[in-house]
């Protein structure tokens, strides 16, 4: 029963709404009524697999014992399908005045249905290989609504929503596949990869650019400037497409991707996570700046810097905290291990220190278009402070290896100075001219 009903809410709209496309209905009336029917249907469907269904599961189509396509009940299911049926109806009432003057009616609600199907189908995946299915599915379904006017740019627009999405679906693949062949596709809280013995560079060089394709849909940079283009769309499609569905998903998918497949415990201090929080603040900080809103700006790098500073502090703290004892892994001479506790000392207890205002502070003003000054500043400090100090310390003073860690703090305080400085000077604030 549970499982007929985590496949009803999914179904329904996707089958009936396209089927209704056909149906010669006389007047617009009788037509909005019929979807009003399956869209409220679904909405109640919804929220009761959401209420009756927890952790409960169906699988609708098996190839292999690892290979499947299944819909699963938990709670961040709950969260995003609860936010879907909730917004939709909402999207639908607006749309019957909206599209009153519009041609192409019987098209935008077929698709304008099946996509909430689809969406529910993202939220109720139980492991990626189905997520992927509904993702795909609504780029399907979204784009003959990016299109609906049919004019010049509309479909410039449709055209290169649809390049975007499909460069998206490539990468994410890429990050289906490593998951399928690690036996790690389905989602569950904290990931399977902690164990992972295998090569640590191909594992965040796939979760980067899985990372990337799923943001696709979320707008993340760089992949975001097919959002502005498809604002070409009717009102309701451009709220759909922001507020109810394929931004959200496209969020969700990240989510998934990171908490439920890959874990946090094997990304924590890697290139990898530094990677993903930058590409998240010039995306948040640069629709800011768009909007010419600086005060939304300070707030949001203030807010990023804060997570960018407890991440740091939790991933370094634990290796300080237990530094002895991983060294300790490794059969070390008893000089080589002291030296190599140094060394972690320096780096991870100056990280939490430096490394956020260093790496993850210019981000902001990269987003805000000061490219120029934070270039110039990466590569003279670069090359002045850690190239030349550690020519000077390790060989012409002779503190060796350590040279070159403190070279480096040395560069990192050059950055923290130049970027804190020009943040709080505000001249980022003249660079962006719409």
């Amino acid at each position: 029963m549970n499982g007929i009903l985590l496949c009803l809410p999914v179904f329904l709209p996707i089958v009936a709404g396209l089927a209704a496309y056909f149906i010669p209905f006389r007047t617009d009336r009788s037509r909005c009524a019929l979807y009003a029917v399956i869209i409220g249907a679904t909405t109640v469907l919804a929220w009761l697999a959401i209420l009756q269904c927890d952790g409960s599961s169906f699988t609708f189509l098996r190839f292999t014992d690892s290979l499947h396509f299944t819909l699963r009940m938990d709670g961040a299911a709950k969260l995003f399908a609860g936010l879907s049926a909730s917004l939709w109806p909402f999207t639908m009432v607006y749309a019957w005045d909206y599209m009153k003057h519009e041609g192409h009616k019987p098209m935008f609600w077929a698709f304008f249905t099946a996509s909430f199907g689809v969406t529910l189908g993202i939220a109720f995946a139980a492991n990626m290989m189905t997520m992927y299915l509904f993702y795909e599915l609504l780029t399907l379904a979204t784009i003959p609504l990016v299109m609906h006017a049919m004019t010049k740019q509309a479909i410039h627009a449709g055209v290169k929503y649809a390049a975007y999405s499909i460069a998206g679906a490539a990468l994410a693949f890429i990050g289906m596949v490593f998951l399928i062949v690690n036996d790690a596709q389905e989602f569950v809280p904290g990931g399977h990869l902690a164990g992972y013995s295998g090569s640590m560079e191909l594992l965040l060089s796939v979760f980067v650019l899985a990372f990337v394709g799923c943001g696709v849909k979320a707008a993340i940079w760089p992949m975001h400037s097919w959002l502005i283009s498809a604002a070409v769309a009717p009102t309701p499609v451009t709220a759909l497409l922001h507020a109810v569905a394929v931004v959200k998903a496209g969020a969700f998918a990240c989510i998934r991707l990171t908490y439920f497949t890959f874990g946090v415990d094997i990304l924590y201090g890697t290139w990898g996570q530094y990677t993903v929080m930058a590409l998240a603040m010039i995306t948040v900080v640069g629709r800011c700046i768009g909007a010419g809103d600086h005060e939304q700006t300070v707030y949001y790098t203030r807010k990023l810097m804060l997570w960018a500073y407890i991440t740091m502090g939790l991933s370094n703290g634990a290796i300080l905290l237990f530094l002895r004892q991983l060294v300790g892994i490794y059969a070390l001479s008893g000089e080589t291990m002291e030296l190599a506790i140094t060394l972690v000392t320096i780096h991870a207890g100056c990280a939490i220190i430096f490394w956020p205002l260093s790496f993850v502070l210019p981000n902001a003003l990269r987003a805000a278009n000061d490219v120029k000054f934070t270039m110039v500043v990466s590569i003279l400090s670069m090359a002045c402070w850690r190239l030349g100090f550690s020519y000077l310390l390790c060989v012409r003073m002779g503190w060796g290896a350590v040279g070159v860690w403190v070279a480096m703090v040395i560069d990192w305080t050059c950055r923290v100075t130049c970027f804190v400085l020009r943040f709080r000077s505000g001249a980022w604030k003249t660079k962006y001219q719409a």
